[in-house]
């Protein structure tokens, strides 16, 4: 059975040996003062938060959604929509699509191509984003495949079978393997599991807690490890990337997947949020501090991470099929 405490073990290690990032502890613990007196914002801006019809049709879009939420590396090159990310480009797209033309099933789900996508998501297929329609068409082939072959096409029966549970969600998640975001570091396993574990937080952010949405200890996710968080740490002065990975980061250049720096903007951003929970966990029990979770930090400083002033520096691009 997955355990998220081997993602946070493996995490900790990652710190102890890392040799391109560190942590700024005197910064991360102003940081995390400064966010525990913020209560998570409910006016939230991703589009996975927000019901779209009925409830079957909120459960199916935040799933459908969450199957193809990578890419970054190729954002650059998308189409955007004025004054949107990639993430909130797509993500709208195929809001529109759902409201306009109701669900994907998963009987087309499995068997949908890459131009198929391209169309619903407002894209072409000229490189290099041909090559990413192929990776999300794969997404949601397989997404459609589980959900045919286990669950009789009901998005509600998956959810159902993990019982309440983001452990069991995201093991029956990892079934489908584009959904097995694990990394080698040294020898050590990384079991990030970023887009399983984000498809528990926005099935309960998007309902409240109820239903598809209810899970009985979303305490025990961590954070979303992608390049947009570890990127507002970064620019808050959380983390520190030497020099050389930092001047490559600036120019554009690709951080390969899998690559020592790569895991560890990833390893050292989550440990660095479970040392912000537990800050916070000590001071609340002495003061007004809110005793965040990392799910809750995750939210809001992904929320930062959509100002301008951080949006104005570069962050780590990596063609990568997790995030």
């Amino acid at each position: 059975m997955f355990r998220l405490d081997t993602l946070r073990t493996a995490c900790a290690e990652v710190v102890a040996r890392a040799r391109y990032v560190e942590i700024a502890e005197d910064r991360l613990k102003e940081l995390a003062l400064e966010l525990g007196h913020q209560a998570p914002n409910q006016d939230l801006l991703d589009p996975a938060h927000h019901r779209v019809g009925s409830s079957e049709e909120t459960l199916a879009y935040v799933m459908t959604l969450d199957a193809v939420n990578f890419g970054s590396g190729w954002f650059p090159y998308l189409a955007k929509r004025p004054g949107c990310s990639g993430y909130l480009t797509l993500a709208q797209a195929l809001r529109e699509h759902f409201e306009a033309h109701g669900p994907l099933k998963p009987s087309i789900l499995r068997r949908i191509s890459a131009r198929e996508c391209a169309a619903i998501l407002g894209q072409s297929l000229t490189p290099p984003i041909d090559t990413l329609m192929g990776h999300f068409a794969r997404a949601w082939q397989q997404l459609g495949d589980l959900l045919e072959s286990r669950f009789q096409g009901d998005f509600a029966a998956l959810v159902t079978e993990a019982g309440g549970e983001v452990e069991k969600m995201i093991a029956l998640l990892a079934e489908m393997p584009m959904y097995r975001d694990e990394a080698q570091y040294g020898g050590l396993r990384v079991p990030f599991y970023k887009r399983a574990q984000i498809t528990c937080s926005d099935l309960a952010l998007a309902f409240e807690g109820q239903g598809p949405g209810h899970f009985c200890d979303l305490d025990r996710l961590t954070l979303f490890a992608d390049n947009l968080v570890p990127h507002v740490l970064r620019v808050e002065g959380v983390l520190r990337y030497t020099p050389s990975l930092l001047e490559r980061i600036q120019a554009g250049e690709l951080i390969e997947a899998g690559a020592p720096e790569e895991v560890e903007i990833r390893g050292v951003a989550l440990h660095a949020v479970e040392r912000m929970v537990r800050q916070l966990q000590e001071e609340a029990a002495r003061s007004d501090v809110l005793a965040l979770t990392a799910q809750q930090l995750d939210t809001i400083l992904w929320n930062r991470g959509q100002s301008p002033r951080i949006k104005a520096q570069p962050r780590h691009r990596t063609r990568s099929l997790f995030y």
